[in-house]
Parts: structure tokens; C-alpha cells; sequence
């Protein structure tokens, strides 16, 4: 039954990711501003996004959803299989990172009905498919006894959430900079290649493969993936805070200790830190920006640090228990 689950799992997300990249490829090449296409002369040509629909034989938009509530399905079918068989526990890094695409390719599903996020699906789908297949890779090494206590399972679930949410905002950044990046050679081009003279015929200087380029125009405009960005680090960070308390009250149930200095919670704390020290920044100073995006980037790498690099080192460098 299992290795069902990870077939269909993995070729719903392959057959997302294919269907994401053939539309992408068919698309109407776009202009310098990414809406319009630039066999088309007119200035006032209607401006137009492009969507898995686009180019013949592309999947509708419709359709695309239902086939990745599908695989989210199936997905999470095969994480509550592999996590918890007969009535135990498996839990390790591999299991940390599927579960959190997981819940990453969830929240981006729900988001693509108020944004248009094609592009991003061309980035989350593949990852999502990729991790789905890493717990078939790197077993667990621990089968955790206090699997059943109720407060475990909250801060499990809210813990899973918050990395899901943080995920989707990391690779939201990553993006960004990538976009900022070329409207930033954009703009210098424009500047170099007027000299003052009206209409003059620009070009946009390479700053990366042509397909790249490409991509990035299929991405929502900066100020809309913005809002959403700081939406998912909020929303992150709230649960990130529920996760520390319900871990700290988690540890002091089970060991009698309210808070235990190792690498995980040394690492958690910095980043919980290091993402409230953004919100704040945000709404006191109004932050946004290559400085900020680069934070939210450093914030993530030390959650990751803390639940996927702690147990990838136990695991399966040191091959000791997690506990």
C-alpha cells in the first residue's frame, strides 16, 4: 500500500511539474514588463498573464487544482502511513522536509486562488514531488514511545504548519530577489540606452539563462508577492511562537526540564528571534527590500537548521537516535 502511495504521489506532482513547464514553454513570449507579448505592436494591446492554459494542449488552471488537491491527498495519506505504522511513531529529517513541501504546496494551492502564482508552481511542485520521495530514502531512526500523548501531537501539528508556512515564505523570497535582481539590470539598461533620445529601442541585458528570464515574468508583480510574503511570515511566526511554548510545556511533561540547550532549541529560538525581529521591523519601519529579504532567507536557514539539519546530522552522519 505504501509504495502505492508514493507512486501515485510522485506522479501527480511529475505530471503538475511537466504540465507547469510544457505551459510555461508555449507561452506568448513577453515584453520587458511581463504582460505583454512583443509580436504585438499596439500600445494599448489588453495586458495578459499567462496560466498552465496557455499554448495548446496546456492543462486548464481548474483542472491543474484538482489534480494537486490529489496529490496533496495522497501525499498525506503516505506522510500518516510512514509516520505512524502500527500504532508508533517514525519521525526524522527526511519526514521533516516532505511534510513540510507538503503543507508548503497546500498553502500555495489555497494562495493561487487569490493570486495569481503560476510561476511558483513551477518552483513548488518539483520540490514538493522530490521531498514526498525522501522518506522511501532515509527512514526515521527513532520510533518515538510519546507518540500518543495529546500535547505532543498539538505541538507536532502546529510545528508543521509553521515550517510549512515559513517554507512557502522562504521560497517566496528567494524569488523576489531573483525579480528584483533583473528589474534592477532593467532599469540600468533603460538608462544606458536612451541618451536622451525619445523612443529609442531598448533591450534588456542578460542577467541569467533565457529561460530564467522567462520564468521570472510569469511571477505575480513584486508588490503583490510582498503582500503575501509578510501575510505567510505573520502567520509563520505566530505558530512558530505556539510551537516553541507548546514544546517548552512538551519537555517539561516528559524530562521534567522546562527548556533544554541543545543544537534544535538554540537554533529555534534564533530564528524565532531573527523572524520577530522582521515582523517588527515591518510594521514599526516599514522594511521590505533586498535587506529584508535577505533576512527572511538567514531566518529560515536557521529554522531549517534546527529540525532538518539537527536530525540529518543524527541521522545519518552520527546514525544516533532523535529524540
Amino acid at each position: 500500500m505504501i509504495i502505492v502511495l508514493y507512486a501515485v504521489t510522485a506522479l501527480l506532482y511529475g505530471g503538475l511539474s511537466i504540465a507547469a513547464w510544457y505551459a510555461y514553454r508555449r507561452r506568448p513570449a513577453l515584453d520587458i514588463a511581463g504582460v505583454r507579448p512583443v509580436a504585438s505592436g499596439g500600445a494599448g494591446d489588453t495586458p495578459r498573464r499567462p496560466s498552465l492554459a496557455a499554448g495548446r494542449g496546456g492543462v486548464s488552471l481548474p483542472a491543474a487544482r484538482l489534480v494537486l488537491l490529489l496529490a496533496l491527498f495522497a501525499h498525506g495519506a503516505l506522510l500518516h502511513a510512514t509516520i505512524f505504522p502500527a500504532d508508533s511513531m517514525v519521525f526524522g529529517f527526511a519526514f521533516s522536509l516532505s511534510a513540510m513541501l507538503w503543507l508548503g504546496a497546500g498553502i500555495y494551492l489555497i494562495e493561487s486562488f487569490f493570486f495569481p502564482l503560476e510561476g511558483l508552481g513551477l518552483l513548488v511542485l518539483p520540490l514538493a514531488g522530490v521531498a514526498s520521495l525522501l522518506p522511501g530514502v532515509f527512514g526515521g531512526v527513532r520510533v518515538m514511545s510519546y507518540a500518543a500523548d495529546p500535547l505532543f501531537k498539538v505541538h507536532f501539528l502546529i510545528a508543521n504548519v509553521a515550517y510549512g508556512l515559513l517554507t512557502l515564505a522562504a521560497l517566496h523570497a528567494f524569488l523576489m530577489l531573483l525579480v528584483e535582481r533583473r528589474l534592477h539590470a532593467s532599469r540600468q539598461a533603460v538608462r544606458a540606452g536612451t541618451g536622451g533620445v525619445r523612443g529609442a529601442s531598448l533591450s534588456v541585458p542578460d542577467s541569467g539563462p533565457s529561460w530564467l528570464g522567462g520564468w521570472l515574468e510569469t511571477l505575480p508583480p513584486l508588490l503583490t508577492m510582498e503582500k503575501l510574503l509578510f501575510r505567510l511570515i505573520s502567520a509563520g511566526f505566530v505558530l512558530l511562537t505556539l510551537t516553541l511554548l507548546s514544546g517548552f510545556l512538551f519537555s517539561e511533561q516528559l524530562l521534567d526540564r522546562l527548556l533544554r540547550f541543545d543544537h534544535k532549541t538554540v537554533f529555534a529560538i534564533l530564528s524565532w528571534f531573527m523572524f520577530g525581529g522582521l515582523v517588527l521591523g515591518r510594521r514599526i519601519y516599514g522594511w521590505r527590500g533586498r535587506a529584508a529579504l535577505r533576512w527572511v532567507l538567514a531566518s529560515f536557514l536557521a529554522l531549517l537548521l534546527a529540525y532538518v539539519g539537527s536530525r540529518f546530522v543524527l541521522e545519518v552522519l552520527l546514525h544516533r537516535s532523535v529524540v
